[in-house]
């Protein structure tokens, strides 16, 4: 039986997306290669990029490693440039090597749109890729540097004048970035807030034209609010080094135009000789197959799909994620003789962050949000997206760049705070901290062995009911106890005292082990904490201060341990890298592998 060589050119959301996909479909087919080339090494998070741009977050922040997304998998990652194609021999070409295909899929993204404005493209800056972002945040630096040393006002001011092109998500989002960070620069260059001068020039009569108006006229009220000058009804129509011309004859003297205004697929698209639709998409069918090559599938932006209601679907992750598994299944099931599915593309919402503390937000089956709870739901959807392609790893990772180690300062208490959180300090230090708690627990638990409490008399009970045991019976509800816990303990605990006197010398023993040989640490601290906010409730949080006080100790050493105590001269040093390793092999494989994630 021949082999089936499938091809992903690009590795975006969508590329990574179908890679993915043909893994779980056809991972036990031994005649199937997958291969997927992209000219970088690392998959970018465009929808972040402004985040870059606006020094909010290193330029690491938004790379994801090709290779540990596709670790496990039986897709195998070229790092090559594709120069060329003959997609009726079924060929790629590159600058050093030739690629056959059975079956390819073109997910290769796009690039800006300049609508043939004279000047844009010359003079522009655009964000849409993280060179992108890495020019426009080095180029603000050199702005406020100039402005800080230039003595003539006007230039002074057409320095510190900074347009966006473009009202739609990234425009707004660069923003927003822009709003906080000047604020910032501003004083590191003593330069007065005033003097900085922010626009959004937008051709439509409303930005963001895809959120409800509601929730436009939020963002256009936070922006006005902030001092941004929105233009609607602007198109821009030449742009020099020094100027933004508009229809209305309106011109803004500024060294910096970052331009968001559209995109389009990648010119070279029309060398394929394939058909291509508005801004170079190339034009597919229900299945996501280009007209002339059903062997050839487009998907994400370089693709002009209309959907249901005659529209193009916009580009957006969604469409990209849901295009890329579609093409993928399709492409799976008719190697195993299947029945291919059209695309219903579904889309759950959107959400646009205004800087860092305020977004909006409009998703399926919720109500619209503004502010910071939109910006708590666009966290947890790119924590979901990294943890589908990349485990634990890469949602830890995220939330070390987006709130422990962040590039833009503040306000002191703020970043005094997460200085002291984020703060990269030698864990061995907790190691005789981490034993001596072990001990004490391990302790314990051998103690209560020793007063009976693992054998067949009831050693904890309601003494009150019972004149005979009372000097025996170890009661857990004093006058101080609160009325929830007593509850708890009379229904629960004092009816199966035998029961339970055995799961806390077992918890204790385990606690202390745990603790000795640095193993499961952070879920140890957890329980920890647990068990002596247990004790402390049985007899009263405030009962004593001379009684209290020896025992907190105990809570706040647990509280310690979740700086990774375990990690040093522990089991968790090998452990946890192992069980991440498992929980993506999991992942992808939907089975364990014991050999695979060990540390030496």
């Amino acid at each position: 039986m021949s082999t089936k060589k499938i091809v992903i050119v690009g590795a975006g959301y969508g590329g990574l997306e179908a890679a993915k996909t043909l893994h779980k479909r056809l991972r036990k087919r031994d005649d199937v290669e997958i291969t997927l080339i992209d000219q970088n090494s690392h998959h970018t998070l465009l929808t972040e990029l402004h985040e870059v741009a606006g020094h909010r977050i290193e330029p690491n922040g938004v790379q994801v490693s090709i290779e540990h997304v596709l670790e496990y998998t039986k897709v195998k990652f070229v790092q090559d440039r594709i120069t060329g194609a003959d997609l009726a021999s079924k060929k790629l070409y590159s600058e050093k090597a030739e690629y056959s295909f059975d079956y390819l899929i073109l997910g290769f993204g796009s690039e800006p749109a300049y609508y043939g404005i004279s000047g844009m493209q010359e003079h522009s800056f655009t964000l849409w890729s993280l060179e992108d972002a890495k020019k426009i945040h080095n180029h603000i630096i050199e702005m406020f540097k100039k402005a800080s040393e230039e003595s003539n006002a006007e230039k002074r001011k057409e320095l510190l004048t900074f347009v966006v092109g473009g009202g739609g998500f990234t425009g707004i989002e660069m923003m927003g970035e822009l709003i906080e960070w000047t604020k910032t620069l501003c004083h590191e260059y003593g330069i007065a807030r005033e003097e900085v001068q922010l626009y959004v020039i937008e051709a439509l009569p409303s930005i963001m034209t895809i959120l409800d108006d509601s929730l436009v006229q939020k963002g256009m009220k936070f922006l006005e609010k902030k001092g941004v000058k929105v233009l609607l009804n602007a198109p821009i129509t030449e742009v020099t080094p020094d100027t933004v011309s508009m229809k209305d004859g309106q011109t803004i003297r500024t060294k910096t135009l970052i331009w968001t205004g559209g995109i389009q697929s990648k010119s070279f698209v029309k060398d394929f000789g394939i058909s291509v639709g508005r801004r170079n998409r190339i034009i597919v069918n229900e299945h996501l197959q280009t007209k002339e090559y059903p062997y050839v599938y487009a998907i994400g932006d370089c693709m002009e799909f209309i959907g249901d209601d005659n529209q193009a679907l916009p580009p957006l992750v969604e469409t990209a994620l849901q295009s890329g598994e579609c093409a993928a299944e399709n492409i799976a099931a008719e190697i195993l003789g299947q029945e291919k599915h059209k695309l219903h593309a579904k889309l759950h919402g959107v959400m646009v962050s205004i800087g860092s503390l305020y977004g909006l937000a409009q998703l399926s089956g919720m109500p619209k949000m503004s502010g910071i709870l939109a910006i708590f739901f666009k966290h947890l959807v790119n924590m979901h997206y990294l943890f589908g392609i990349g485990g634990l790893e890469l949602v830890w990772e995220y939330i070390n760049h987006q709130f422990l180690h962040k590039e833009r300062k503040y306000n002191w208490f703020l970043e005094t705070g997460l200085g002291h959180v984020g703060r990269r300090n030698f864990t061995f230090w907790l190691v005789p901290l981490r034993i001596w708690l072990g001990i004490m627990w391990l302790f314990s638990g051998l103690h209560k062995i020793q007063e009976g409490w693992w054998g067949a008399t009831a050693i904890i009970g309601d003494a009150t009911t019972n004149a005979t045991s009372s000097a025996s019976v170890m009661s857990l509800i004093s006058d101080h106890t609160p009325g929830f816990y007593a509850w708890i303990v009379r229904t629960f605990i004092y009816p199966n005292p035998l029961f339970f006197q055995k799961m806390i010398v077992l918890v204790e023993i385990g606690l202390g082990l745990a603790f000795i040989f640095g193993a499961f640490t952070f879920l140890a601290a957890i329980v920890s904490i647990g068990m002596q906010l247990n004790f402390a409730l049985s007899t009263g949080i405030a009962n004593s201060v001379s009684v209290a006080l020896p025992d907190l100790w105990w809570i706040f050493a647990s509280f310690a341990m979740f700086a990774g105590a375990g990690r040093s001269f522990g089991v968790d040093y090998y452990l946890m890298p192992y069980l991440t390793h498992q929980l993506r092999y999991f992942q992808r494989n939907r089975s364990i592998h014991l050999l695979k994630g060990w540390k030496w």
